[in-house]
């Protein structure tokens, strides 16, 4: 397992005069820009950045730490997984820390974001964070049970813990919230970015999410920073928890960080294609049917549907 990222390879320039004298015009420009960028952004010299390439590397150590005999070493038995979980676990929590003070020193280095910076140390936010993967993994099997239960395509836990990419969503969301949690929003979010392009599923790593939780297909589904979702809930494909609009402060610029996406209660089902914006509640073992567009809140056990249309063309609801 390597979490080092790769050396910088030398792109040659090109022989001809006129193209080399080309190709040095533009770095040069580009060299330009990057110091006006960063002088706009920096108090002092930029820093050193994150690699997405080792956080996404620590991620997969994770995983298969949490589930070694289906993402460790093929064959590895239930005798040999503590062995392996413990080298993993001894491995990558050195490459933690160093990504977490990364982070923590960038987002100490923004001009203008010096308060949200993290008072934790790297050591403190990776031993509370490696404390809570049995918590983790706990969580993820009732996940897991849920998906093999509610879906009757599926033929065994393995198989959705192999196969099924809400599932490798929610496995890594898992993780991304821990670390949102514990104040690494910026490793959080680079997690959450790369189970998105894993799995089609974009969850950002603020939302809060119950156990027995269960993305059905999963391509499409979108859900927002302050959402939270209770336990038991099911969604479908293309499913958006979303903000309805975004709120301006007094000096004009965009708020962040405050609530504005829904709320949804305990056993709940929301079908395909459906749409539910701005902080309203959904409430417990309420159904949303597909492509619904939803902007209040609705009462327990309310069951919502697109409005049927009568042979006349006019519409009939169908609703609460």
């Amino acid at each position: 397992m390597t979490l080092a990222p790769p050396a910088l390879s030398v792109i040659p320039i090109g022989d001809e005069p006129d193209e080399a004298a080309a190709i040095a015009g533009v770095v040069a420009e580009l060299r330009r820009l990057r110091a006006a960028s960063q002088l706009s952004r920096y108090r002092g010299p930029a820093p050193r950045l994150p690699s997405r390439e080792a956080i996404g590397a620590i991620v997969d150590s994770l995983v298969s730490a949490l589930y070694p005999r289906h993402f460790g070493p093929p064959g590895v038995s239930a005798r040999d997984a503590d062995v392996f979980v413990s080298g993993v676990l001894a491995k990558t929590l050195p490459a933690l820390k160093r990504q977490i003070s990364l982070a923590l020193a960038l987002e100490r280095s923004h001009a203008r974001e010096e308060a949200r910076a993290s008072r934790r140390s790297a050591d403190d936010i990776a031993r509370a964070f490696l404390a809570a993967l049995p918590r983790i993994r706990a969580m993820l099997d009732k996940d897991v049970r849920a998906a093999f239960v509610l879906d009757p395509s599926a033929n065994s836990i393995d198989e959705v813990i192999f196969c099924f990419p809400g599932v490798a969503a929610v496995m890594r969301h898992r993780l991304a919230h821990e670390l949102h949690r514990l104040d690494a929003p910026l490793l959080a979010r680079i997690v959450a970015e790369i189970a998105h392009a894993e799995a089609g599923v974009d969850i950002h790593p603020g939302a809060e999410i119950g156990e027995g939780f269960f993305i059905d297909h999963g391509t499409g589904v979108v859900i927002g920073e302050t959402a939270i979702i209770g336990r038991n809930v099911r969604l479908y494909q293309a499913v958006t928890l979303g903000a309805r609009r975004f709120e301006v402060g007094a000096d004009g610029a965009m708020r962040k960080s405050y609530p504005r996406h829904p709320i949804v209660e305990d056993d709940v089902v929301i079908y395909a294609g459906a749409t539910i914006l701005g902080r309203i509640t959904i409430g417990r073992g309420s159904s949303i049917g597909g492509n619904v567009w939803l902007t209040e809140s609705v009462p327990p056990g309310s069951v919502i549907t697109q409005a049927k249309i009568r042979a006349n063309g006019l519409a009939e609801g169908d609703g609460v």
